[in-house]
């Protein structure tokens, strides 16, 4: 297996992730599947915010899973701070590969220099809250009833791991 960085070329199989988890979990809020269009805005703004798309191969090429991060707010005294996503197909779930992923999106936060990363998590997803807890990130916030899927309200927890970057922070 290797960690690399995601193109378009990855777009339907990052689609068929998310689509997946559109329908069958709450780790996405939406309630209907992305389309090709929705991904080709996706990686526009990945682009645009030079932030990573990182996937895990296997050794056929084969997307097992992606990490990414972007804006937390659109504001700018939020410059140095994400929120991170991570999904692996359901067939290789439990595997180890969300704790690889959030490892490698750690890294590459670093490298950009940014000190808040955040992870927004629904409140019933205890394997991405455990995962997130056993790599640093402390709870910060909850909102309850944040959403409505399935016939249920959904909270939201918060995670946020503190980064030792920027050296030398700026304002603007």
């Amino acid at each position: 297996m290797k960690i690399a960085e995601c193109t378009f070329v990855q777009a339907p199989e990052i689609l068929a992730i998310f689509n997946e988890a559109i329908v069958n979990s709450t780790a996405l809020y939406d309630y209907k599947p992305r389309t090709m269009a929705n991904m080709e805005a996706w990686f526009e703004a990945k682009r645009r915010g030079s932030y990573p798309v990182l996937g895990a191969f296997d050794d056929n090429g084969t997307l097992l899973g992606f990490a990414s991060y972007g804006s937390f707010r659109a504001w700018p005294a939020y410059q140095y701070t994400i929120e991170h996503s991570i999904y692996v197909r359901t067939d290789r779930r439990k595997q180890g590969l969300g704790k690889l992923l959030l490892g490698e999106i750690v890294t590459a936060a670093k490298s950009q220099d940014y000190h808040m990363m955040i992870g927004v998590i629904d409140g019933e997803n205890a394997v991405s809250i455990a995962l997130h807890k056993r790599s640093g990130f402390a709870h910060c916030a909850s909102i309850k009833h944040a959403g409505y899927k399935f016939g249920h309200w959904l909270d939201l927890e918060f995670y946020q791991l503190i980064l030792p970057t920027p050296a030398n922070p700026t304002e603007g």
